[in-house]
């Protein structure tokens, strides 16, 4: 399984020529490349013939069809995940469609995972098989209460099973950060399987939502994108504290971003 090559912990994008009709047209460069990599997934999917590694490459691969329309990318913090000794719940915040398809590249070389995901991703077309291939845990997002057990049954299981979570406990992608809409699911589900947490704080607005397809939206390059993991953190209690903790670690890198992107 291909990993990602990291210095002192960091992964930075290689800088490459771009070529004219990506700096014209990185949307139709970027897409018609994302287009092909999930199709072909599919295929593998819906014959039940897609699996880890598949899933790494088909990530990688999405990475890359970012950087060739000059999209640079960071990812830091990736010796906190190296230095787990079991699975763990992995809690951030969700800006775009970016993540979901970049983080596998990141994290199953590492730790094997899988997303919670709202059971309507897997009623997608094409896109569905892929999902459906990778055991997630789905949730409807209309009953609390259902989506509460099963997160914990479903969650439990995998967590059991070496299996680690990713989970971005917001109402819906948003480009700000609302910490009002960031939910404790995830920290009560690493409370329950007595597993750490690994804080993820990111910013994937590169990656814009569209107006009338929410997948598809404007590529901005001059946006640089950043994954940064924070240390593991043990549930200690009723877990308000470390929920406090993930929600500071956030909103500090998310400042940070910022301040880079202006200087």
């Amino acid at each position: 399984m291909n990993q990602l090559k990291y210095t002192n912990s960091v992964y930075h994008t290689v800088p490459e020529k771009i070529s004219l009709f990506a700096r014209t047209f990185p949307e139709l460069s970027l897409y018609g490349r994302f287009i092909n990599i999930v199709i072909k997934a599919s295929a593998k999917a819906k014959h039940h013939k897609y699996k880890d590694d598949d899933w790494c490459a088909s990530s990688m691969g999405c990475l890359s069809a970012l950087e060739k329309v000059g999209v640079n990318v960071e990812i830091s913090g990736i010796h906190h995940m190296e230095q787990l000794d079991g699975p763990c719940v992995i809690i951030g915040n969700h800006m775009s469609l970016l993540e979901a398809i970049v983080l596998p590249t990141i994290v199953q070389p590492i730790r094997k995972v899988t997303y919670i995901v709202k059971q309507s991703l897997l009623d997608y077309p094409v896109f569905g098989h892929v999902m459906r291939s990778r055991d997630p845990i789905a949730v409807s997002r209309t009953s609390p209460r259902q989506d509460l057990t099963a997160v914990m049954d479903g969650g439990i299981k995998r967590l059991e099973r070496g299996v680690s979570i990713i989970a971005f406990p917001q109402t819906s992608r948003m480009h700000g950060f609302d910490p009002s809409q960031f939910s404790t699911i995830g920290v009560k589900l690493a409370q329950k399987a007595n597993v750490p947490i690994l804080p993820l704080a990111l910013k994937t607005d590169a990656w814009g939502n569209g107006k009338y397809l929410k997948d598809f939206g404007k590529i901005d390059p001059a946006k640089r994108v950043y994954f940064a993991f924070d240390k593991p953190i043990r549930v200690k209690g009723r877990g308000a504290e470390e929920h406090k903790a993930i929600i500071k670690f956030i909103t500090k890198k998310l400042a940070e971003w910022k301040t880079d992107s202006l200087g």
